[in-house]
């Protein structure tokens, strides 16, 4: 039902309709920026990533192929929007890298309030923010999204076997960090 939902506003919006695209937007915003969330630091970098994903959607309106998916289409969008914005951050922290080292900001606890998952504590989250970026992306679209690994090698552009490694390296890391939770919260990720 909510496919063919999305599928109706997808035509509106082809054919150009703002109130079909502002619809769109509402239904997806909490799962994009959730998403978002889990792989961009900051807040305005959160923030300017979503306008970004939302421009390129309206973009590209005329190349989704009404056959695939929608949310796997829309998943697509937000991660080449992220590593879009990792590239334009690499080249600002090669640049301003000196004067951050003088102005670190500290991370605003809105992570902690508004982007966690139903079930997931404060010292999960946190968890999950120290894996690298690669493990933290694939860990993302695995448990919140529940991509198959072969769905996350297609999303990504990557072999399977690299999702594969990056998987099982991001599982090892999270059981090390969370090594000392109650035996019923580790069991989500041991059963993994």
């Amino acid at each position: 039902m909510q496919n063919e939902y999305m599928y109706q506003l997808l035509k509106q919006m082809k054919a150009g309709d703002q109130q079909a695209f502002h619809a769109m937007y509402d239904a997806t915003y909490q799962d994009v920026y959730r998403t978002v969330s889990f792989l961009v630091d900051h807040q305005q970098d959160r923030e300017d990533v979503m306008s970004e994903i939302y421009m390129q959607m309206w973009l590209s309106l005329d190349n989704y192929d009404m056959n695939r998916p929608f949310h796997f289409w829309l998943h697509g969008l937000v991660i080449r929007q992220v590593q879009r914005f990792r590239v334009k951050s690499w080249r600002r922290f090669r640049i301003f890298e000196r004067i951050r080292a003088f102005t670190r900001e500290e991370e605003e606890s809105y992570w902690d309030q508004h982007t966690a998952l139903d079930g997931t504590d404060q010292m999960i989250s946190q968890s999950i923010r120290k894996l690298t970026d690669k493990q933290r992306t694939v860990i993302i679209f695995r448990f919140f999204h529940d991509y198959t690994l072969e769905e996350i090698a297609t999303l990504l552009d990557i072999p399977l076997g690299t999702v594969k490694s990056r998987y099982h390296a991001g599982l090892q890391a999270l059981r090390k960090y969370l090594w000392n939770l109650p035996p019923e919260r580790m069991e989500k990720i041991n059963d993994y």
